[in-house]
């Protein structure tokens, strides 16, 4: 597991820094569906991860978000988002990462989340505890929502924005404030590194929450489904928290969604 935690480092690390050549220049936009972006940094930083992926684990399966990975029959699958945070990419808004996470027999057991804006590197792997540039991380000790701090998304893929805005606006009153970053990946490390109390979305791909909620567990934080059920990395809703709010925060959406009728 070290080697491929090592190794997993200096891909996302290499991954980062071309990220960031792209970010200093102009950028050709194309989409793949409305208001779903992608750039050429994204295939850029996928082809590599990739193939550094294939060339060091070829025996691995590697899920990737533009799809250049292999599926193959392995127990241990990687999953990869080469530019978490695309749209504020594009907009010139230092927010994105890149993102590894793996699998083995379908559990996460090693994530690296990388930051090049910031370098801030995220690591994790199961039952050693997550970590940013070296130092271990510790969830919030918050215990109540009316002192938290938290964020969700809204995926331009998702069809129940109106759900997750009715969820945004009760945590609004309820707490110190909701943040809506775009990057879900880092998201779940600012969980895991106490500076959320807690974080949801709706509709959410694998390779965006693999690393992430392995981070935010092995910081001593929960991660399940928006009612408190086990966590599915291939599942659509998540919800991570620093464990103290998780079931008040469980209860409002309930509640929610019970005023809704489901």
């Amino acid at each position: 597991m070290e080697t491929y935690l090592s190794t997993a480092i200096e891909i996302a690390r290499a991954a980062g820094a071309l990220l960031m050549e792209f970010f200093k220049r102009p950028l050709e936009i194309t989409y793949k569906r409305r208001s779903d972006l992608v750039t050429e940094a994204d295939w850029r930083s996928e082809a590599l991860i990739v193939e550094r992926l294939h060339k060091h684990f070829p025996m691995h399966a590697v899920v990737a978000e533009e799809g250049s990975g292999q599926r193959i029959d392995s127990e241990y699958c990687w999953y990869v988002d080469p530019l978490d945070g695309t749209t504020n990419f594009a907009h010139g808004f230092p927010v994105f990462c890149v993102t590894l996470g793996l699998t083995y027999r379908e559990e996460v057991v090693a994530g690296v989340v990388y930051d090049p804006a910031r370098d801030e590197l995220f690591t994790a792997e199961r039952g050693s505890g997550a970590f940013l540039n070296g130092q271990r991380l510790q969830v919030s000790k918050t215990a109540d929502i009316s002192e938290c701090l938290v964020a969700t998304g809204f995926p331009p893929f998702a069809t129940n924005h109106d759900l997750n805005i009715e969820f945004y606006f009760r945590f609004t009153m309820l707490s110190h404030g909701i943040r809506r970053a775009g990057s879900a990946a880092l998201d779940f490390c600012s969980v895991a590194a106490g500076r959320f109390d807690g974080f949801w979305e709706l509709k959410l791909n694998p390779w965006d929450k693999a690393a992430g909620s392995l981070l935010v567990t092995e910081a001593g934080g929960r991660v399940t489904d928006i009612l408190g059920r086990p966590f599915q990395l291939l599942g659509d809703d998540v919800f991570a928290s620093n464990g103290l709010v998780h079931d008040q925060m469980c209860k409002v959406f309930s509640e929610v969604l019970a005023e809704r009728g489901k």
